[in-house]
C-alpha cells in the first residue's frame, strides 16, 4: 500500500538512542489518512513520538469497511525502495501487481511480502468481484544497509506456522515466535504475529528480552499487560520482557510486532526509505522520469506522481520527532 498523503513530509527515524530499554505501556493513537476515493486508514507508525518498533517502520490499519457496492482499495502504481511491504488481511482480497511481473491475489491470513530492495513499483486493488468487507493492515519493514540494494522480489505464502495455547492461536507472519518461523524472508531479527483470542482467554505469550514490542488491536476487546486496547490503537511495550499477558473480554484479534532495535538512522519520505535527502531526491527524480522503478503491466490507469520535496536540507537522526 502506498502513502498517498500529498502533504508528505520527511520523517527521521532509527538509531538505538531512543529505544525504551525497559518494559513500558505507551498507548499510541492513530492519525486518519485517506487512500483514494473509498479507503480510509488509521496510521499508527510513524507516530508523534514513536517512529519505529524494531525494523517495523510503518503501520496502517483499515476497516472493517463495507465495500459491497464500492470499488474498495484502488491504489495505482507507485514506487518503493529500501523496505519490505507486508500485506495482512482479516477480510477481503487484494490483487497485487508489480514491476517484476508478479501477479497475486492475497486473501485473509495469507502473507504478501514484497521486498523493494533498490527499486520496485506496484499497484494494489480490490478485485471487481469481491467480498463485502475489507479489513486488514499494511506494514513496512526497513531494510538494513547491507541488504537495501537487494534485487526486488515478491513472495506469497498462503500457509504459515502457528503457535497455540488454550484460547490463543498465534500465526507467525514474519520472523520467529516460540520456536515457529515464518517462510517469509527477513533481513533483521524480527517478529510479526497475528493473535486470535477467544472470549475469556487469559494467556501469557513468550517474548525475547532483547526485542522491543508493540501490539496493534485489530478487533474485539482485549487487555494487553493490564491495558485495555481498542481496535485501531497500538500499545508500545518497550524492551526487557520475557512474556506478555493477554486477556480477551470478547473474541479478539491483535497483531504482535517486535524486533531487535534498529541501529541505523533513516529518512522516510512518501514511499521510500533512504539514508540521505540526496538519495530521496534521486529516487523522486527517477520515478518522475520513468526510470529505475520499472513498469506495472496490466494496471488500467496512470501511476501516482510523487509529491514535492520539502525545502531545506535534513539529515537522518533519531527514532522520535
Amino acid at each position: 500500500m502506498s502513502n498517498l498523503d500529498r502533504q508528505a513530509a520527511l520523517s527521521v527515524c532509527g538509531g538505538r538512542g531512543f529505544v525504551v530499554a525497559e518494559p513500558v505501556r505507551e498507548l499510541l493513537s492513530p492519525r486518519t489518512v485517506r487512500l483514494g476515493e473509498s479507503t480510509e486508514v488509521r496510521r499508527l507508525l510513524p507516530n508523534l513520538g514513536r517512529r519505529m518498533v524494531g525494523a517495523w517502520a510503518f503501520v496502517d490499519h483499515y476497516g472493517p469497511d463495507d465495500i459491497a457496492d464500492e470499488p474498495g482499495m484502488q491504489v495505482p502504481p507507485h514506487p518503493h525502495m529500501g523496505l519490505q511491504t507486508v500485506s495482512w488481511l482479516h477480510e477481503g482480497e487484494v490483487l497485487h501487481r508489480d514491476s517484476t511481473g508478479s501477479l497475486a491475489t492475497i486473501r485473509p491470513r495469507e502473507l504478501g511480502l514484497m521486498t523493494s530492495g533498490r527499486a520496485i513499483s506496484h499497484s494494489e486493488e480490490t478485485p471487481r468481484s469481491h467480498a463485502r468487507y475489507l479489513h486488514g493492515a499494511q506494514l513496512w519493514v526497513a531494510l538494513p544497509d547491507a541488504h537495501r540494494q537487494v534485487d526486488p522480489q515478491f513472495e506469497h505464502h498462503p500457509d504459515l506456522p502457528a503457535v497455540t495455547a488454550p484460547g490463543l492461536t498465534a500465526t507467525v507472519i514474519l520472523g520467529s515466535l516460540d520456536g515457529a518461523t515464518s517462510p517469509g524472508t527477513a533481513y533483521t531479527p524480527i517478529v510479526g504475529a497475528d493473535l486470535t483470542l477467544s472470549d475469556g482467554a487469559d494467556v501469557r505469550l513468550p517474548l525475547d528480552r532483547d526485542f522491543e514490542y508493540a501490539v496493534l488491536a485489530m478487533s474485539g476487546e482485549a487487555v494487553v499487560d493490564g491495558v485495555p486496547v481498542l481496535p485501531g490503537s497500538m500499545l508500545y511495550l518497550g524492551c526487557g520482557r520475557t512474556e506478555l499477558a493477554l486477556r480477551a473480554e470478547s473474541d479478539a484479534a491483535l497483531m504482535l510486532l517486535g524486533g531487535e532495535p534498529f541501529e541505523e538512522e533513516l529518512i522516510m519520505f512518501w514511499n521510500w526509505i533512504g539514508r540521505s535527502q540526496e538519495e530521496i531526491a534521486e529516487a523522486r527524480r527517477d520515478w518522475m522520469e520513468g526510470t529505475r522503478f520499472g513498469e506495472v503491466k496490466g494496471y488500467d490507469g496512470d501511476p501516482l506522481p510523487a509529491p514535492e520535496l520539502p525545502p531545506g536540507p535534513l539529515k537522518a537522526r533519531g527514532r522520535v520527532r
